[in-house]
Parts: C-alpha cells; structure tokens; sequence
C-alpha cells in the first residue's frame, strides 16, 4: 500500500475515533470534587485535536498524490516500536513517576526516535511542554494530575 493512500485511511479512522471521543465524552460527568475541570474535559479536547489532525493529515495526502511523489517512504517500523513502547511505559510509570517525569521521558524518548542526534534540542523541548501542560493544568485550570513522587521530595 502506497503512503498516501495508507494516510488517507489513517486520517478517517483517527477522525472517526476523534469523533468517537466527543460523543463519548459527554456521557461523563461534567464536574469533579474539589477540581474546577471535569474529567469530560480531556476526552473532548483529545477528541477535537484529533479530528482537527486527521483533516490535515487527510488533506496532506491529497497534495502529496496532486504532486505525483517518485520516492516512495519506507514504514518506519523500528521508529513506531520504540515509540509504542515508550506509550507503554508511560503509561505503566505516571502514577510512580509523577506527570513531569514521566512525561518528559516519554517525549524526549519519542522525539529522539523521530529525529536523532538533537538531544539538547529535544529535551528542553519536552521538558518545557511537561511543566508547561502541567502548570496550565494544575494552576490555571485547577484540575490534578500526579505530582512529584513522593522518594524524589
């Protein structure tokens, strides 16, 4: 299977998952105790980006196919194991490891596999996102997420 035609039935599985999530996510309920951000919130936006990314990826794919691309891409197998199992060990460690930490090795790890040998680059970027997310959440939006473990304080 060609890369495009492979990413334009990428793009409408992910829009119909996105869209799943947004349905989905109004059968949550809407408030949390003691959290001003319900834990609808999530499901929604992670289903709106969604949707939002499918659309672009789809129409990507169409300007790719308009351009008659020669070279076609090789699947990057090895590059979606070692992303896949970061998920997993994110996953499995959030809750041990707190959110900045887990997260931030999730992202340093899956950026070096897209684009190996900016390390530096790489890791302030995550490390960034990490407390960036983590502060929008926890302070602006007043909702939890698992701090610092409590053998690092």
């Amino acid at each position: 299977m060609q890369t495009g035609k492979f990413d334009r039935y990428a793009s409408i599985l992910f829009a119909l998952l996105g869209a799943t999530f947004l349905i989905e996510s109004r059968n949550i309920s809407k408030s949390a105790y003691g959290s001003e951000v319900g834990p609808n919130v999530f499901p929604f936006l992670l289903g709106l980006i969604l949707i939002l990314l499918s659309v672009k990826l789809f129409l990507e794919s169409l300007k790719n196919i308009q351009k008659e691309k020669k070279k076609t891409d090789e699947l990057q197998i090895k590059r979606f194991v070692i992303i896949l199992l970061a998920s997993i060990f994110y996953a499995g460690t959030i809750e041990m490891l707190g959110y900045i930490i887990s997260t931030f090795l999730f992202l340093y790890v899956s950026f070096q596999a897209m684009e190996r040998g900016s390390w530096i680059k790489n890791g302030i970027v995550a490390l960034a996102f990490s407390f960036f997310v983590y502060f929008l959440f926890v302070v602006v939006l007043e909702g939890s997420l698992p701090g610092m473990p409590i053998w690092l304080s």
